[in-house]
């Protein structure tokens, strides 16, 4: 295990990710910097995913493991539609990722996601370790750009706020990471999943928030 551990040094990779419930729905936020070590891959990076409608998931780590991950569950999540004629809980889903990650804990997919949504008992964010662990969290950040992102959050989120109370926040604890953090950076994305379904904010609603936020 100590040999072939790449969980291990999940915490050196970049990334800054974003999960939060809110009264009326879930955010889910990220910057879009790929780094290989020191080395930029790629600006532009995508590492929120759309699921379903109604589910997201945010990734972060490697890659390749990554989206081999973000592929069994959207897959799983459309036959359930497809078999049970009705979308799958958010706490299913995320049952699903720990079941696949803790399959795989002696050769660790080296990965750590958050999924969020919102289904008929509300609005939910979990978060997942490389080897499975399932927890249920209001308010969570992943990545090297984490701390720098909680200290924003923990210092402004509230619990039972709505999401136009709380994007500004979001938004702003991005970005402070993206400054703070050399493994994010470049841009960031911000997306929310309410009862209208999942949308991705636009360059210019992004700005906006930036400028309420601050």
């Amino acid at each position: 295990m100590s040999q072939n551990n790449p969980a291990n040094e999940l915490v050196l990779k970049g990334t800054t990710t974003i999960g939060v419930v809110c009264t009326d729905g879930v955010i889910l936020a990220s910057d879009t910097r790929v780094t290989m070590g020191y080395y930029i891959a790629h600006t532009a990076g995508k590492k929120v995913y759309k699921i379903d409608d109604h589910i997201g998931m945010t990734i972060a780590g490697t890659v390749a493991d990554a989206q081999r991950v973000v592929d069994i569950l959207t897959a799983n999540a459309h036959l359930y539609k497809i078999n049970m004629n009705r979308p799958i809980p958010v706490a299913s889903a995320a049952r699903l990722v720990a079941n696949l990650l803790f399959s795989a804990r002696y050769i660790p997919l080296s990965t750590q996601v958050l999924v969020g949504g919102i289904d008929d008992t509300g609005s939910h964010v979990f978060n997942l370790d490389p080897y499975g662990s399932l927890h249920e969290e209001k308010m969570i950040s992943t990545g090297s750009g984490s701390p720098v992102a909680l200290g924003v959050l923990e210092d402004k989120f509230k619990e039972n706020s709505t999401i136009a109370e709380t994007l500004p926040i979001i938004a702003r604890a991005v970005n402070a990471a993206m400054k703070r953090d050399v493994a994010s950076g470049n841009n960031y994305n911000i997306i929310v999943i309410n009862q209208h379904g999942y949308t991705e904010l636009t360059t210019e609603e992004k700005a906006k928030l930036l400028h309420a936020g601050s």
